[in-house]
Parts: C-alpha cells; structure tokens; sequence
C-alpha cells in the first residue's frame, strides 16, 4: 500500500496543541491520501490530523515505557470509514436503528433556522414543554410551534427548560456572539499540571512493556463518557490495549446505537454516586486508575468530588481529560450540546447548506465528535507518557466547539470526492448481545493492526473493580 510521510498543516496542528514537536509528525505514514469525507472544510483533514496523533501519543507512550518506538501507519480511507462508524453498525446482521429521533432536526423558524436535539427521553420531554406543547406533541406539532418564534427565542427556551437546542448561526454572526469570542480564545487542548513530585509519589507503577504487547498494556483508564466524542477516545485507548471500564448512573440509559458502536473493548459497570456506597467505590476506582475521562456536561459531576482541582489533591498521579460542548470559559461553558448543535450554531450548517435547498447542511460525518475523540485519547496518553518521565499527569480540557473552531479557520475547499465504502474494515466481535459488526479502530503500529480484545456490553455487565 502505497504511503505518504508529508505532514499534513492539522496534522502539525493537532501534535503542537497535544505539545509535541511539530517534525516528529513526519514519522506517521498516511496511505491512500485523499478528500475521502467531501465537505466544504477539510474533515478528511481533521481525521487524518486527530487519529495520527492518536497513534503518536501511542508510539511516544511505548518508547516512554522502555520499548522500542514502533512506526506508526494510517489508512486514510479506513480511518474515514471510522469517523462514520455508526452508519455501518450491525447486530446479528441488521442494522439497530437509526441514532436520530424525529425531533432532532433542522426546523424553520420565524426568522431562520434552529437545530433540536431530541435523541433521549429527558431532552425530548423538555423541548416539548419549552414551546408548551403536550408529553404527546408530534413532530409536525413541534414544526409548527418553532414557526412561530424567533430562532433564538426557541433555542433559550429549549435550554432555560433542560433541553437542547441551537439557533443557526453563520461564521461571523458566531464570531460576535459572547461563547464564539470565548471559544476562540481557549487553545485546542487546554492543559494544567499538579507539581511533579507528588505526582510521582503517588503514580502507580506500569510495567515494562512486553514483546508486541500495545502501548497502553496495564493502563486503567475510567470513563465517565457518554454519547459520541468521550467514548470515541476511550474505545481508542482500549484498542491500544488499555483497560477501559466505563461507569454509568443506573437511572440514565444510554442509546443502544451508542453502546454498540462505541463499546467495544471496554467493561462496564453501573454506579450510583449519590449513594455513599457509589462514591466509596468510585473512590477506591480513582486510587487505581491512570487515567480519568470525564464527558458530563461541565460541573455536573463536581459534587461528586469530580472536579479536576479536588482530584489533583487526593488523586496527583490521576491524568485526567475533561471534555465539554461549548467550551471551558465564557456564558455557555455549562450548557448541554452535541455535535450537531455545535455545527449549526459556529457557522459549518450555514457553509454545509447545498444551493438548492433552503435547509442548513451538515459535515459527511460527525466529525466533531470523532476528531475530538481521538484528541482526548492522545491527551490521555502524553499525560502519562509524561508521569512517567518524571513530570507531571496534568489535566487536558478539549471542547466540540474549539474543535469546531479549528476545523473553521481551515482553508474553505470544494466538496470534492466519494465516501468510503465501510465494508473493508468492518470486523465481527463475540458479544452477550449477539454477533456484533463494527468499524475496526484505523491505525497501524509496527504493521499490526489496532485491534479489541472484547465486543460490547450492555450497561452494567461488569463488577465495578479494576481485572488487571
């Protein structure tokens, strides 16, 4: 398979704000180069620049812990296949539905467009009573409320009622807007250190690595994720061998879609923190772990001593990685968001809009998810690549719109290209669900395949302790 070693600008980009040396991108090797997600701002790009750095930080990771620093290799149709992983899910042969509920959509208002979000139950119950209409509102009923009201006035009320939603927004209007102003002052990976002594008291030791064992062999790695970006990164790291459990309250279930797409390679338990017993065990899970991956909507698990300055104290050796939608500063930090909502409120619906239809676009794929996925796994690993050269953990923060951002300040280009065929990388894992087909994780180290050691499991099908 032919290979190139050119750096892509991302590429170096995503290695800078990751704080690696720009040069050393020259050693991953992307085959079959080309506009494989067609858009009008380089996604194909984006998943070339997040997935590399993933496989850097692996490579770098492995020469930390005694190895010789393996090549590090990317199909850059494969890893495009990946980013639009949950179109190919398969159960026992059949797809398992579509992830998005009828009332996730583009809905003309009074004066433009606005986005809703309503793939979950709560989300659903509060859009509905943010335009006072019925539990039973139809999807034509909610049309003909949003019609009625301005964009903005139904994206504050969906949110000031506990949902989701985003008046579509153009590039500069996003610009002026007081969370755009934060956003683009916020780097693309934000990080924090605890002081290096105590981190190194308090690190748990990894053992050298074996022969042909992963980069990420014996790393424990806790994943307070849900939803796409947050278990996109930690199904990564459990792809580079590392052990994965994800934890999930017992009263907030996830999308089956999710579960299978994302969960491969990982156990996963069931805790409930507001018990004392929930948070006695999430205690002794913390003492073990490495690494920390927190996905819930900024503060929300801070009562939960969750917040990365209070586990910097208890936890020094701790890495931790926070992802948000909206970004760590400004007016919006503690709203819910989603992929799709950050695109139509940064400007990339407006620019995705096709000439003959009057409704917003949307990216090939969810990129931002994916793209930031791949950075948090990344982050994971040079924060513990780093304990273990004596400095400290520290604390990534990553955001969809920062990504979003990035993704923007991209040359514009011209939609050019096909959409990979998934079939070629799709692998059939053993799974209590049944016969599982997902996208294979892209990415080669030393010419091996990055591979899963386990399907998926339904929530809750492991005990809440660390097996390794």
């Amino acid at each position: 398979m032919v290979g190139v070693t050119h750096p892509d600008p991302m590429l170096e980009q995503a290695w800078s704000a990751l704080g690696g040396d720009p040069a050393a991108t020259a050693s991953l090797e992307v085959q079959r180069p080309g506009r494989h997600l067609p858009a009008r701002l380089p996604v194909w790009s984006l998943a070339v620049a997040t997935a590399g750095s993933a496989l850097l930080a692996a490579a770098g990771l492995a020469e930390a812990r005694g190895a010789r620093r393996p090549s590090v290799a990317l199909d850059a149709v494969h890893v495009a296949a990946a980013f639009r992983s949950e179109r190919a899910v398969r159960l026992d042969g059949a797809p398992p539905g579509s992830p998005f509920d009828p009332l996730s959509a583009f809905l003309p208002a009074g004066d433009g467009w606005v986005r809703l979000h309503g793939n979950y139950p709560h989300h659903r119950a509060a859009l509905r009573r943010a335009l006072c209409l019925g539990p039973e509102a139809t999807a034509d009923e909610v049309r003909a409320a949003v019609a009625g009201r301005e964009a903005v006035a139904v994206e504050d009320a969906v949110v000031a009622a506990g949902g989701c939603a985003a008046a579509v927004r153009d590039r500069g209007a996003w610009a002026l807007h007081p969370q755009g102003a934060a956003v683009a002052g916020e780097p693309l990976v934000a990080w924090s250190a605890e002081a290096a002594p105590a981190a190194a008291a308090a690190a748990r030791s990894l053992a050298p690595l074996g022969q042909g064992e992963p980069p990420a062999a014996g790393l424990r790695v806790l994943d307070l994720t849900r939803v796409i970006a947050g278990p996109v990164g930690t199904r990564t790291l459990a792809a580079l061998g590392a052990e994965v459990l994800r934890l999930d309250p017992p009263d907030l279930p996830e999308l089956p879609l999710q579960v299978l797409d994302t969960g491969s390679g990982k156990r996963s338990a069931l805790l409930d923190l507001r018990t004392p017993t929930g948070r006695a065990a999430l205690e002794g899970l913390l003492a073990g772990a490495d690494v920390l991956i927190q996905g819930y909507r900024p503060g929300a698990l801070a009562a939960f001593g969750l917040d990365p300055d209070e586990l910097r104290e208890r936890h020094p050796a701790l890495a931790t990685v926070t992802l948000a939608a909206w970004g760590h500063t400004g007016p919006w930090r503690h709203r819910r968001g989603f992929d799709s909502l950050v695109q139509a409120a940064t400007g990339i619906a407006e620019l995705q809009r096709e000439a003959a239809d009057p409704a917003p676009g949307a990216l090939p794929a969810q990129a931002l998810d994916h793209g930031t996925g791949h950075l948090i796994a990344a982050a994971a690993l040079r924060a513990v690549g780093a304990r273990l050269q004596g400095g400290a953990p520290g604390h990534a923060r990553l955001s969809l719109a920062r990504t979003a951002a990035w993704l923007l300040a991209q040359p514009a280009a011209v939609p050019a290209g096909t959409l990979p065929d998934p079939a070629p990388f799709t692998v059939e894992l053993a799974s209590p669900l049944g016969r599982v087909c997902v996208v294979a994780p892209p990415g080669r180290l030393d010419g091996r395949p990055l591979s899963w050691a386990r399907g998926p499991v339904a929530a809750g099908h492991d005990d809440p302790r660390w097996i390794g």
